[in-house]
């Protein structure tokens, strides 16, 4: 078992609870001349590191400022599936054309997760409206057909069944699509501008810079000559010195970086405009603009560049204090500046600086303007594709396996026939992935570029010798409280598991409240299945004690006797107000609530009542069209008769006003099978949000403001989706991530945007519990282990 302490506490915010106001707020700047003659204006997100969540400048301690929270979003050695898993090695290839005659191309292959020794199915499916990436797990015994694999994708009906492309030079043309601009290697823009200059034209007139703009340039890579340079180039003339004799280069966590610096490229005194500057800093997606003077900050405006293609920027004020500004179409990214946007240690901000202009240029290329034209070139590829294996569609390249096995058996009169065309197939590919690579636009990995940083979670030792498998668990003080069929409820620490119920008490779902000395449980299962409630202190004094250890018996007096057949239930996550209960009873919700909301030890208010049953009320019954699958309770903004209930059944998620029991859609889910994870409630800012997940999907929808007592939930700018790897078997919200637990890893993704930060391979995973300040999974083969985030 392992177990690490998590910064939720020094993050602000408790589990469930998030604030985009870190990532800056949309404004309208206007900039001006000289005379104060309006120029342009624009609606931009800055992010200067004041906010209402974070702490005051009276607060910061210089040093205090976590480099943990520095994360590359989407890093491309995860995101590149096609050339990390699939180039040169024997893979599925399949062509198709959807229900509106939409061609579309679908990759398979049986991979080793990680070198983890963990088989599993990847695909890739390619359609006009983007790329989608999902495993799937492997069964040496279980038959994995092509469309099955489809059906996970949501692709169940066809205008032509999938083929099978056997011609290995498909390789190549799917090597394509996958690798975009910025996804490996970047350029970026540095725009000096001295004290006072209020318009682009001066800046870029500058001919040098000033010492402290020399210490930045040396904070951000090394000079190198350009005539002869074998690097990557960004558009930089590396033969006849056009673009100027030196620029800025590093690598970082293996990406190449270029800086096309202002006072480094050529300077004209006859152009006034300096068009040649202009057109490779004009050009880049993401410019530093680094401004002299002590109020430089409050005198910078975005829009004094005029740009069509400069999206971000970033302003320095001699290394010290920053703002970042985006146009208001870009989405959230990372990391948020700290609060004040000062940085003490150099290594620290070029850290953050770094991560930020690859994080904006990745963010910037998922705004309309540049998704349409991406969009257009896939849709233009995956057609000229599939014209040019139109004449082959009759021919031996495609067989007629088109729901085969992923990887079939070949019979004994083709297999050496079979063998050789997978040695070619993988001859191609490595050639393929070897030209990749020597042309600097192959999938970088922390592994191979040497670089150890430590990231904001890790694995400790707990308990490694707890021979059952848990049902469900929770966390009481600093050890753990688990469920088992074969031995009862164990509680467990570093002694000895201690049993706290023995087996005749079988608990499928447990929450531990240690501010109102209660543990639930829902024990039993079909008709017997019921509530009960138990006093932690009751509960402790017994093991002090050494008392026998309980049974179902022993708890008779803890039930709750009108949840009698339920198999399902719910607790508000925040107790401010009152411990709410929602049990589902088939298609029926009970709604519980305690008496004594404002709990400063119960043992006072009932002294020798070893039961908590008599402080429990029931409300009333709601009646649904069918059992709920999963549940959550949504705190409203007043607690009174705004309080509501997520549930997920058929293909749907609804709220359910506990008041009232009025019924509104919340979100319709378009797929043939729904595998319902998760509703998790959050809170935005004080204002309720949930996250929806099923299947590959989690959706975030905001619910709030509340009018009266009919929620607000018509489409949001704030809402927004994204996918996981891997199908998750439960979820985990604990700010600023959002962790997926699957058969064989833990999906690491900041709750903000849903983009990809790290992706942990535990084989055989199971989650347990998970508290604020550690999580709780259990592995299958008799280890115990937490991990966390630390």
């Amino acid at each position: 078992m392992k177990k690490t302490n998590s910064a939720s506490e020094d993050l602000g915010c408790r589990r469930g609870d998030f604030s985009r106001k870190h990532y800056g707020s949309v404004e309208l700047l206007i900039s001006s001349d000289a005379d104060g003659a309006i120029q342009r204006a624009g609606r931009f997100r800055v992010e200067n590191g004041s906010s209402d969540e974070v702490h005051t400048t009276l607060d910061y301690t210089p040093g205090t400022w976590r480099r943990t929270d520095v994360h590359l979003e989407n890093p491309e050695y995860h995101t590149r599936w096609f050339f990390k898993y699939f180039l040169g090695k024997v893979h599925q290839n399949y062509v198709g054309t959807d229900a509106e005659k939409n061609p579309f191309y679908l990759s398979v292959v049986l991979s080793d997760q990680n070198n983890q020794r963990v088989p599993q199915y990847r695909a890739i499916l390619w359609r006009k409206t983007g790329t989608l990436k999902i495993s799937l797990p492997y069964s040496p015994t279980k038959t994995l057909s092509v469309k099955s694999i489809l059906s996970a994708m949501n692709m169940d009906r066809f205008e032509k069944g999938p083929r099978e492309i056997l011609n290995p030079e498909i390789q190549k043309v799917r090597v394509t699509p996958e690798h975009q601009p910025g996804s490996v290697n970047f350029k970026f823009g540095v725009l000096y501008a001295k004290d006072g200059q209020l318009t682009d034209d001066e800046m870029f007139s500058n001919e040098t810079g000033s010492e402290s703009f020399d210490k930045f340039l040396n904070l951000l890579g090394d000079s190198i000559t350009l005539q002869g340079w074998a690097g990557y180039r960004g558009g930089l003339d590396t033969k006849n010195d056009t673009t100027g004799i030196k620029s800025i280069y590093t690598v970082y966590q293996g990406h190449e970086l270029m800086f096309h610096v202002s006072t480094m490229l050529p300077y004209s005194k006859e152009n006034k405009q300096q068009v040649e500057r202009k057109r490779h800093i004009g050009n880049d997606i993401v410019t530093i603009v680094f401004q002299e003077g002590d109020d430089a900050s409050s005198s910078f405006k975005p829009s004094m560049i005029r740009s069509h293609f400069t999206r971000i920027l970033h302003v320095d004020n001699d290394c010290q204090r920053n703002e970042i500004f985006s146009e208001e179409s870009v989405p959230l990214f990372g990391p948020p500046l700290p609060s004040p946007p000062v940085f003490t240690d150099h290594h620290e901000f070029r850290d953050f600086l770094l991560v930020k202009l690859i994080n904006g240029e990745k963010a910037t290329l998922e705004t309309p303007t540049f998704a349409q034209k991406r969009q257009r070139t896939l849709d233009m590829l995956i057609r000229s594709l599939y014209q040019d294996l139109m004449p082959d569609l009759h021919k031996n390249m495609l067989n007629r396996r088109s729901f085969s096995d992923v990887l079939p058996e070949s019979p004994k009169s083709a297999r050496k026939k079979e063998e050789a065309r997978q040695a070619e197939f993988v001859r191609i590919g490595q050639a393929l992935k070897l030209k990749t690579i020597v042309r600097g636009d192959a999938p970088t990995s922390l592994v191979t570029t040497g670089l150890c940083r430590k990231e904001p979670w890790e694995s400790q030792p707990f308990c490694s010798t707890f021979p059952y498998e848990i049902v469900c668990a929770d966390s009481w003080g600093q050890s753990l409280l688990a469920a088992t069929d074969a031995a009862g409820v164990m509680l467990l620490d570093a002694l000895p598991p201690v049993q706290v119920f023995d087996k005749t008490m079988v608990v499928k779902q447990m929450h531990v409240l240690e501010p109102q000395d209660l543990l639930i449980t829902r024990a039993d299962k079909g008709k017997d299945a019921r509530l009960y409630v138990f006093r932690l202190s009751t509960l402790k004094r017994g093991l002090e004690e050494k008392q026998l250890v309980r049974s179902k018996c022993d708890s008779r007096e803890n039930k709750l006797e009108k949840t009698k057949g339920c198999h399902l239930y719910s607790i508000n996550t925040h107790h401010g107000s009152e411990l709410r209960i929602v049990a589902a009873i088939r298609n029926k919700l009970l709604l519980i609530t305690r008496k004594h909301p404002r709990f400063e030890g119960f043992s006072a208010i009932a002294p020798g009542a070893d039961s908590p049953v008599e402080e429990f009320q029931y409300i009333r019954e709601i009646c649904l069209c069918d059992p709920p699958v999963v549940m959550a309770l949504v705190d409203g903004p007043t607690g009174e008769n705004d309080n509501m209930i997520c549930v997920a059944y058929k293909h749907q998620f609804d709220l359910i006003n506990e008041s009232t029991g009025d019924a509104y859609r919340l979100h319709h889910v378009d797929a043939n099978r729904v595998n319902f994870v998760a509703a998790i409630d959050v809170y935005e800012d004080g204002e309720a949000g949930l996250l929806l997940c099923y299947n590959y999907i989690c959706y975030y929808k905001k619910v709030c403001p509340f009018n009266g007592s009919t929620p607000m939930i018509q489409s949001n700018t704030s809402d927004f989706h994204f996918s996981w790897n891997q199908m998750p078997n439960a979820i985990v919200c604990a700010f600023p991530y959002i962790l997926a637990f699957t058969t064989d890893s833990i999906e690491i993704r900041l709750v903000v945007n849903g983009n990809l930060v790290y992706t942990a391979v535990v084989p055989e995973l199971q989650l347990a519990a998970s508290r604020v300040s550690m999580i709780y999974s259990n592995i299958i083969n008799n280890t115990l282990i937490i991990q966390t985030h630390t």
